[in-house]
């Protein structure tokens, strides 16, 4: 953060403060650990912390004031409201001294991906800060807005969601230049009842942005082909299904562990290239040209940033176990995403006599109609040219409900209680040749079942008897 007055900030926020304003401040903290000399800490309430209890220790960290809700004893105050609405307003007052484009992404399934494919796209031209991980809500967004410095000449920022109203306000904060959504999936329908509504909701990403600022929408999905955006907005298409786009994907193959394309703009093909593989990652790639053009960056230029790109964490990361292969995808889970994981293990490629797993998480937060979804998904499992089917979780026997109703040997599924039991079933049935899908909502922590298998591998490889 390159460094404000206290009495910008106070202004900023509409705070009251009955102290001399007139010191710098370097940085702005909600978390006490990262408190430096001349820092503003702002306390924050959540459902199982409240910052004003940590007011005093901030300023005796270093702290030269506290923005609070109300006066906390050994803490200098800036009273305020709503310390969250307060984070929103700072964040939003810095943003807009950076005359710099800012490319929102959302969307149910996907929306970091893109996040991620276009900030390596942006970097070809510009020094580019962009969302780190998932860091998408109303306190991650506005603390990254607060990274913007002099040296910053764009921003890619993601905004998720949960309820109406959430990506209004991170829109509203953000101010974007461009918005892409790339798609309307089921994730979160426990709280806004319909896909409509979900759709309804991932509009909001417009509220902050100019009338002229472009919007980028996969025409693949049925609700967002179908939006109905008022004003006379510039919105571009794309596509891997759909010719009468503005950009489309042709001669989709995958090998070796990487997607060649081809991607048709405005009369021209460009041979593109990808290091994942997934269909829906071509969708993402294609997001993350069309908000290249956005930026006037060479068609060129955003080839080489889109074939730099690499999964990165629990989201659809190939690593190797040995001579095994493990698919990580254990960040979140919705039908869509676990379809785009099927078409994942689908395409890759093992040793001779090498097998596939699927080893599947319940998702979460589908509410009532979870049972019907997860059946669902046990029918596309099927898709994924696995030869077991592993589940754990609540829910996950419906999977292999759907799929042996879709034809999968009832033999080759199984349910597990527990992580426990499902690691050592894998510990004892994997071989040298084998891929495995491991894919779950976040809560289900199927990362902890591939740990362990790491670890009891290791263990037997590096083991001697004496």
């Amino acid at each position: 953060m390159e460094k404000m007055t206290l009495a910008e900030i106070i202004g900023a926020v509409e705070g009251s403060y009955g102290y001399p304003c007139g010191e710098e401040v370097t940085s702005v903290s909600t978390d006490t650990r990262k408190i430096t000399p001349g820092s503003v800490f702002i306390a924050l309430e959540g459902e199982k912390f409240d910052g004003h209890d940590f007011a005093a220790a901030a300023m005796k960290a270093g702290a030269c004031a506290v923005i609070a809700q109300r006066p906390v004893e050994g803490a200098k105050c800036v009273i305020v409201d709503s310390t969250h609405k307060a984070l929103l307003q700072l964040a939003h007052y810095y943003r807009m001294k950076f005359d710099i484009p800012l490319v929102a992404v959302t969307g149910s399934v996907g929306k970091t991906t893109t996040k991620d494919m276009i900030a390596c796209v942006a970097a070809q031209k510009y020094n580019t800060l962009k969302t780190q991980g998932n860091h998408n809500n109303e306190i991650g967004l506005p603390l990254t807005l607060l990274d913007i410095s002099h040296s910053t000449q764009a921003a890619v920022i993601e905004m998720g969601m949960n309820h109406f109203g959430e990506i209004s306000r991170l829109s509203m904060c953000a101010r974007p230049d461009c918005a892409v959504i790339t798609n309307i999936g089921v994730s979160h329908i426990e709280n806004l009842g319909t896909q409509e509504n979900i759709l309804k909701a991932k509009l909001e990403i417009l509220d902050g942005a100019d009338y002229g600022a472009p919007l980028i929408l996969n025409k693949d999905d049925k609700l967002l082909s179908s939006a109905e955006i008022h004003g006379e907005r510039r919105i571009i298409y794309y596509s891997v299904k759909k010719k009468d786009c503005d950009v489309y994907a042709s001669n989709i193959s995958a090998a070796d562990g990487r997607i060649s394309f081809t991607i048709n703009y405005d009369g021209k093909k460009y041979p593109a290239q990808l290091n994942c593989l997934g269909e829906h990652n071509v969708k993402n790639a294609l997001a993350a040209f069309c908000a290249g053009i956005v930026l006037d960056i060479p068609p060129e230029d955003i080839l080489r940033g889109i074939a730099s790109f690499s999964p990165e964490g629990m989201r659809q990361n190939i690593r190797k176990c040995g001579e095994k292969t493990f698919i990580m995808d254990c960040y979140n889970a919705a039908p869509d995403s676990m379809r785009a994981a099927f078409s994942l293990l689908a395409q890759t490629q093992t040793a001779d006599g090498g097998r596939k797993f699927c080893v599947l998480g319940d998702m979460l937060e589908l509410g009532k109609n979870a049972k019907n979804y997860h059946r669902t998904v046990g029918e596309y499992a099927v898709s994924s040219d696995a030869d077991y089917l592993l589940c754990f979780g609540e829910n996950s026997a419906y999977y292999i409900e759907g799929a042996v109703k879709k034809g999968f040997p009832r033999e080759n599924c199984v349910h597990f209680d527990s992580r426990g039991e499902m690691t050592e079933y894998l510990r004892d049935s994997l071989r040298d040749g084998d891929a495995v899908l491991f894919k779950g909502s976040r809560g289900m922590k199927l990362e902890e079942v591939a740990n362990a298998l790491e670890q009891a591998y290791a263990y037997s490889g590096n083991r001697t008897d004496g």
